[in-house]
Parts: structure tokens; C-alpha cells; sequence
């Protein structure tokens, strides 16, 4: 009779008087997981359990991590270069007055980041 690990496709080797299941690991990625999917993470695994053991047992949460990270990177500069645009946040207004620019600056990226974060990391 067949194990599960078996019919499964799984197969075994024999090491002394013990069978170790063929077992390997999905090849790992070299991308750094950033702000968001750290972020991500600490949700998940806080507020969301179940969602987060599923992905970790099926090898999938680096690569939902990763995914959330880039989304959440370019919403932000989407977001940022247009918010800037709307309101009139150029080089010539941080030519003019750098502070004034850094203060908008910081505003818009704020802002940026609370949509980001609702929509796509919180979510």
C-alpha cells in the first residue's frame, strides 16, 4: 500500500534502515523584500493567520511579499508624480523656495502613502 507522500508523485531513498522523502526546496529569489512587504508580513501574520500559514505552507508568501512590494512602489510614484502635478509642486517652486517644496513634498508623500497602504498592504 502507498503512502500519500506517494501518490502524490513523492518518492524516498533509503539512508541505513530509514526511507528520508526526496524533498526540495522551490529555488530561492535574490530580490530584498522592501518597506511594504515587511509590512505585509507583519499584517498577516498578526492579523490574518489563516491567509498567512496557507501561503507559507504552500512556499508562495516570498513571492506574494515580493508582489505587494513592487505594486506598492509604483502606486507610490504614480501617485506622488501626480498629486505633485495637481498641485503645482515643480522645480521652479523648489528653485524658488526649497522649503516650501520639502514641506508639499512631504505632505503629497504622506498622503501617498496612507492610499497605498489601505489599498494594497492593509488590504
Amino acid at each position: 500500500m502507498k503512502s500519500l507522500f506517494e501518490e502524490m508523485g513523492g518518492t524516498y531513498r533509503k539512508e541505513g534502515d530509514y526511507f528520508i522523502p526526496n524533498l526540495e526546496l522551490p529555488p530561492a529569489s535574490d530580490y530584498q523584500l522592501g518597506k511594504y512587504g515587511r509590512m505585509r508580513r507583519s499584517y498577516l501574520k498578526e492579523h490574518r493567520k489563516v491567509l498567512y500559514t496557507n501561503l507559507t505552507v504552500s512556499s508562495t508568501l516570498f513571492e506574494h511579499l515580493a508582489e505587494i512590494d513592487r505594486s506598492c512602489n509604483k502606486r507610490m510614484e504614480n501617485i506622488v508624480s501626480s498629486m505633485a502635478r495637481q498641485e503645482d509642486v515643480t522645480e521652479a517652486l523648489k528653485a524658488a523656495d526649497q522649503m516650501e517644496w520639502v514641506r508639499r513634498m512631504n505632505n503629497i508623500r504622506n498622503r501617498a502613502e496612507e492610499i497605498v497602504l489601505t489599498e494594497l498592504v492593509y488590504a
